[in-house]
């Protein structure tokens, strides 16, 4: 049966000579795993450059049940970057918010409330006007309302967590930071030094972590310390 539906590449591997095996997050379909063939001849770069990560497109795919590999019939950019693939802090954040999501969801996991606001995530990163030392900072703390863990307030959010890093001047200063995301989100403009940047994105990490029951390391994380401390 063939399926119409947006889709965001989360990640992609090599799969013998010349194919890929891609796991895209479709709004209709939730999580899925596609085998495309022929995408990595020469001359087909242009088909390869369609799976990056965090790429958004409009898929015809085929969906079978109770089959793992799936595949697409038709793929194209919904949306094409302006700024994404062409400067490096957005690109590495792009990376670093793909790998959040990998680890947060599961194959076939389905939420269309999750998938929009991730969409739009992409979008705002995308603009010039966009902030974003702030940027994965809000993305952590939204992301996890939407898959069931994420508390309402920076108190919730300590108390929730069994590692605590700050001492007691920067609790004050960690709390009104958090508060400053968690109420103007993407658009929070408070500074603050980049070393308590460096230890919230820390805390984030390990209270995913600990919600999701996983000691992964974080492939990307050297790169977006780099990023946020600019």
């Amino acid at each position: 049966m063939l399926k119409k539906t947006e889709g965001i590449v989360i990640n992609s591997m090599r799969y013998r000579d010349t194919s890929l095996i891609v796991k895209i997050f479709t709004r209709e379909l939730g999580l899925k795993s596609y085998i495309i063939n022929g995408v990595r001849k020469a001359g087909a770069k242009s088909k390869a450059a369609l799976y990056q990560p965090m790429t958004i497109l409009d898929l015809v795919v085929y969906q079978k049940e109770n089959s793992g590999l799936q595949r697409i019939s038709e793929s194209k950019l919904a949306h094409p970057y302006a700024l994404i693939p062409y400067e490096f802090p957005r690109t590495s954040i792009a990376l670093f918010l793909a790998e959040a999501v990998a680890k947060s969801i599961y194959e076939n996991y389905h939420n269309e409330q999750l998938f929009d606001w991730l969409k739009n995530s992409l979008l705002c990163l995308d603009r010039n006007t966009q902030e974003i030392k702030h940027f994965p900072l809000v993305f952590l703390l939204e992301m996890a309302r939407f898959i069931g863990f994420g508390p309402e307030t920076p108190y919730e959010l300590l108390d929730e967590s069994r590692s605590l890093p700050f001492d007691a001047q920067e609790l004050s200063q960690a709390i009104e930071y958090l508060e400053c995301l968690m109420k103007d989100s993407y658009s929070c403009q408070l500074k603050v030094k980049k070393e308590l940047r460096g230890k919230l994105l820390d805390f984030l990490l390990v209270f995913y972590g600990e919600q999701l029951d996983s000691n992964q390391v974080w492939k990307s994380i050297a790169i977006i310390r780099n990023v946020m401390a600019q």
